[in-house]
C-alpha cells in the first residue's frame, strides 16, 4: 500500500514493538547484539542474512530513521550518520580517493565549502566551484577525473535555487551522479530524486529534528544511477578486498553505493549516529509537515514586511528570498518549489558590520546562534561567523556582504517576530 507524505512521517519503517506492543519506537541503546549461534554470527558478518551486529554499523532504532527518510525522499535506502558534515564526507569518501575531482556550486554552506576547498585537497581530492545558475560553467568544469557534481537545493545563505533537472542532465551526460544537499527544503518542500538527482543528504540537525536538541545527518540513495555502466567508480564496480572481494554493483544493482558506504564508510570512519539521537530525530519527523507549513507561512509575512521597508528608512538595501519577484530565481522557485522556498533567508543592512551588530544586539525574540531550522527564530551575521573562512572574493561570489543578516524564521507568532525586527531596525536607524 502506498501512503501519503504526512502518513509516512509517522509510520514509515516502524510497527508496534512485537514483544511489548510499544507504539513509539524503542531506543535500542546497546553497542552490540547477541548471536543465536555460530552459524548466525557468520552469516551476519558475511551479509547472508539481515540483522544487527554492532551499533557503529547498524542499529534497530537508527534503521527506522533510515527507512523513514528513504520513504519520504523516494529512495531505495539511507544511512544515518553523526552530522550533516559526516554525510557529505561519507559520500565523497565512498565514491573517490586521491586524484578525484568534484564540480560544486559556489553557493554552499560555509562548512561544506571549507571541507571541499581546504581539507579534501590535503587528501588529493579537489573541487572546482561554479556559478550554480550557469549551465555552461558546470559543463566546462568537468574533467576526466571528475566523479561528482554537487549543489544545494537552496544555496546558503543567498537562496540560489538549483535547477536540478538541468544540472542532473549535465552530470548524466558525462556518466556522473548529482549529489544534492536538501537541508533547507526537506522532502516536504522538494524531493530532488523526482527532478533527476541521484544522491541526497541532509543535516538532520536542522528542520528534520526541528528543535535544536540533536546533531545528525543522513544520506539517501535514489537507486537509479548505474555505477557499473558509468565505468568511473571502481570502488563500487570492482572487487573490494576489504570485504571478502565483494563487488558491490554485482551484489546489488540498486544499492551498491549504500552497501559500500555502510560496510566501509561507517566501519572505518566511524561517524555513526547514536540510537538516542535517532529517536529524537524521529520525534522531529513526526511533526515535519505541520512545522514546515508554519515556517513557510511565518516567513512569507516577515519577508513581505521587510520588503515593504526596503528604502523606507534607508537601513535596508535588499531582501533576498525567491518569493520576491526581483530574486533571479523567482520563476524557477515557483516551478520547483510550489509549497514555498525556505524559512531561511537574508537581507542586507546599510552600514556593514557595525549596523549588523546593532541590529542583532537589539533583538529579544530572535536567538543569536549558529543554526537554522529550529522551532525558535534565529539570527546570525554570516560574514563574521558561518562563512568567516571564505575570502572576500568568495563571499561576494556567494552573495554575502558585510551587512548581510541571515534569519531563520521559527514558529512564534509572526506579529512578535515583526515587532522584534522593527526593534532591531530602530537601533540601526539611531546610529
Amino acid at each position: 500500500m502506498s501512503y501519503k507524505f504526512d502518513t509516512l512521517t509517522l509510520h514509515a519503517g516502524q510497527v508496534p514493538d512485537s514483544q511489548y506492543g510499544a507504539r513509539a519506537q524503542p531506543i535500542y541503546l546497546t553497542t552490540s547484539f547477541v548471536f543465536k549461534d555460530a552459524d548466525q554470527a557468520a552469516s551476519l558478518f558475511n551479509m547472508e542474512r539481515g540483522g544487527h551486529v554492532y551499533s557503529r554499523i547498524s542499529n534497530p532504532t537508527t534503521a527506522v530513521l533510515e527507512e523513514r527518510m528513504a520513504a519520504l525522499e523516494g529512495g531505495v535506502g539511507a544511512i544515518a550518520v553523526a552530522s550533516g558534515q559526516a554525510a557529505l564526507h561519507l559520500v565523497v569518501a565512498t565514491l573517490m580517493g586521491a586524484g578525484g575531482h568534484i564540480v560544486a556550486s559556489r553557493s554552499l554552506y560555509g562548512g561544506s565549502h571549507n571541507l571541499l576547498d581546504y581539507t579534501l585537497p590535503r587528501f588529493g581530492i579537489r573541487t572546482t566551484f561554479v556559478d550554480p545558475r550557469d549551465p555552461d560553467a558546470w559543463s566546462a568544469a568537468i574533467r576526466p577525473e571528475t566523479r561528482l557534481l554537487f549543489g544545494e537545493t537552496l544555496g546558503n545563505p543567498g537562496l540560489d535555487v538549483l535547477d536540478i533537472p538541468q544540472v542532473s542532465a549535465i552530470a548524466h551526460a558525462s556518466g556522473l551522479p548529482l549529489l544534492v544537499d536538501a537541508t533547507f527544503t526537506t522532502p516536504y518542500l522538494l524531493r530532488p530524486f523526482d527532478l533527476g538527482a541521484d544522491l541526497v543528504f541532509h543535516s538532520a540537525t536542522k528542520f528534520l529534528g526541528g528543535h535544536g536538541v540533536v546533531i545528525g545527518g543522513i544520506v539517501v540513495d535514489s537507486g537509479r544511477f548505474d555505477w557499473a555502466a558509468s565505468g568511473k567508480f571502481p570502488t563500487l564496480s570492482e572487487p573490494y578486498e576489504g570485504f571478502h572481494g565483494m563487488n558491490f554493483a554485482d551484489e546489488s544493482t540498486v544499492a551498491a553505493f549504500l552497501l559500500r558506504a555502510r560496510r566501509e564508510g561507517l566501519r572505518d570512519f566511524g561517524a555513526c549516529l547514536s540510537p538516542m539521537s535517532a529517536f529524537q530525530l524521529l520525534q522531529g519527523l513526526e511533526t515535519l509537515p505541520l512545522r514546515m507549513a508554519r515556517h513557510i507561512d511565518n516567513t512569507r509575512q516577515v519577508v513581505a514586511h521587510l520588503a515593504g521597508r526596503t528604502g523606507a528608512d534607508g537601513s535596508i538595501e535588499r531582501v533576498v528570498h525567491p518569493d520576491l519577484p526581483d530574486h533571479p530565481d523567482h520563476a524557477l522557485a515557483k516551478r520547483l518549489l510550489p509549497r514555498g522556498s525556505s524559512s531561511v533567508f537574508t537581507f542586507d543592512l546599510r552600514g556593514g558590520r557595525a549596523a549588523g551588530r546593532k541590529f542583532i544586539e537589539a533583538l529579544r525574540v530572535f536567538s543569536h546562534l549558529a543554526n537554522v531550522g529550529d522551532a525558535k527564530s534565529l539570527v546570525i551575521h554570516p560574514a563574521s561567523t558561518t562563512h568567516f573562512r571564505m575570502s572576500d572574493e568568495a563571499l561576494a561570489a556567494a552573495g554575502i556582504h558585510p551587512g548581510t543578516i541571515r534569519l531563520s524564521i521559527g514558529l512564534e507568532d509572526p506579529r512578535d517576530l515583526i515587532d522584534d525586527i522593527n526593534r532591531g531596525l530602530a537601533a540601526v536607524a539611531k546610529g
